[in-house]
């Protein structure tokens, strides 16, 4: 059995980045993606299996371009987020959807898999080595006994997070004294102002703090979470109007609503590594030199 697993959302569509499959874009010099690196610096950190969840339709693309080369380093393993891979009595109602249901149900689709503690991640972000230490550390760490499930989510700077080219959505956190997540709020269109940062709202700007800790959904888990996720999605297809077809079912809002209700602790694990991410195709350049800057000061062997 493994030790740890890295699970790398790349199911989404990448609806903002326009044109082609942005998980699957090229910013190395040698035609290495986002994925490269991350798998890369969590085999260094020591997990030592991938779970690739992606679509069913991708997977050919996917093995190609990542997938085939990645098999020869590390155990890898798929799941495959699908809109119909939902309970029966709601496929004939949202039979009409075409948005992913979201990273709740992506992790759902791992239940099968993934026996063992993981860590989660976006496969099109870039987290730092840093990020990758704190959390297989944290994984492997002894769990003090709790009625409470026992969580971990590596928190980075909103400053540190955002796009020059448009609008982000950022999990904003609340720490307390102890380290630990008191609040996190799922938060649309952030951007960047003259000042820093503001969340628009009906034409409005309201400024946040630059300095907050905000969720890349880089989460450490263990496998008692697939239960809470398997009960709670049926309760959110149940509360869905049958016209609502782009509602999503999130892990910071299930892990939110799990603090509020006092059944989980979530850990928060720092990371002072520079985040960067392709949200936007006008964000690929600044990837592509980041990477560069990193390959220059021998972070990486060539891959």
């Amino acid at each position: 059995m493994s030790k740890a697993t890295l699970v790398i959302m790349a199911a989404g569509i990448g609806s903002r980045f326009g044109g082609g499959i942005k998980q699957l874009e090229a910013m190395g010099p040698n035609g290495e993606i986002i994925m490269d690196y991350s798998i890369y610096d969590a085999k260094e950190a020591g997990f030592d299996k991938v779970v690739f969840v992606i679509r069913k339709d991708l997977e050919k693309d996917f093995k190609e371009v990542i997938g085939n080369r990645i098999e020869k380093v590390i155990d890898v393993d798929y799941a495959y987020q699908e809109l119909s891979d939902i309970p029966e009595e709601y496929k004939e109602i949202f039979k009409d959807r075409t948005k992913p249901w979201g990273t709740g149900q992506a992790i759902l689709c791992c239940k099968d898999l993934v026996k063992e503690p993981f860590l989660v991640i976006n496969a099109d972000d870039y987290y730092g080595k840093e990020a990758y230490k704190e959390a297989y550390q944290y994984l492997m760490e002894e769990q003090a006994a709790s009625d409470k499930m026992q969580l971990g989510m590596v928190g980075f700077v909103l400053g540190n997070t955002l796009s020059d080219n448009g609008s982000v959505t950022r999990g904003v956190c609340k720490v307390d004294e102890n380290g630990m997540l008191s609040d996190i709020v799922e938060t649309h269109n952030i951007v960047k102002t003259a000042g820093g940062a503001g969340v628009e709202e009906d034409g409005q700007v309201r400024a946040l703090d630059m300095t907050s800790p905000v969720s890349m959904n880089m989460w450490a888990l263990r496998p008692e979470i697939f239960e809470v996720l398997e009960t709670r999605f049926k309760e959110f297809l149940a509360a869905l109007p049958e016209e609502e077809l782009k509602a999503e079912y999130l892990l910071p809002t299930i892990i939110g609503d799990l603090l509020e209700k006092e059944e989980a602790q979530v850990k928060v694990l720092k990371s002072n590594d520079k985040w960067f991410g392709v949200t936007y195709k006008e964000d690929k350049e600044s990837v592509v030199a980041s990477i560069k800057e990193l390959l220059d000061a021998g972070m990486y062997p060539n891959m």
